[in-house]
């Protein structure tokens, strides 16, 4: 007998049929994952990410965050000051991947880092 699982995976004809293909196309890429790690500490301003994050061009920085906020992810916090000032902070739906965000750290330091020590 089939579980669900099995039912649901043999209908997908192509990746779109995939409900993490959406979640990878949200919070994939080089640079997202880190944005979203470093955020789940605490909310930052941009200077902030970008130092943390050496060799990230400024301009992929700003389009990561635009796009994570587009989705929902983050939200950007403009201050009315001078000099201005913008913090960026996880939203309700980007604190919602905190658990799976661990998971995937975790698997990583078991299954990715171990084997980059044994090579």
């Amino acid at each position: 007998m089939e579980t669900e699982q099995e039912k649901s995976q043999k209908k997908f004809h192509h990746a779109d049929d995939c409900p993490i293909t959406s979640t990878i196309d949200v919070i994939g890429g080089k640079w997202k994952p880190p944005i979203i790690w470093l955020l789940l500490k605490e909310p930052m301003r941009f200077g902030d990410i970008h130092k943390s994050m050496p060799g990230m061009a400024l301009k992929v920085l700003s389009r990561s965050l635009k796009e994570l906020e587009t989705d929902g992810i983050i939200i950007r916090t403009a201050f009315p000051e001078i000099p201005p000032r913008v913090v960026y902070s996880l939203s309700d739906k980007g604190e919602s991947l905190r658990e799976i965000m661990k998971l995937l750290s975790q698997w990583s330091r078991e299954h990715i880092m171990k084997l980059e020590e044994v090579a």
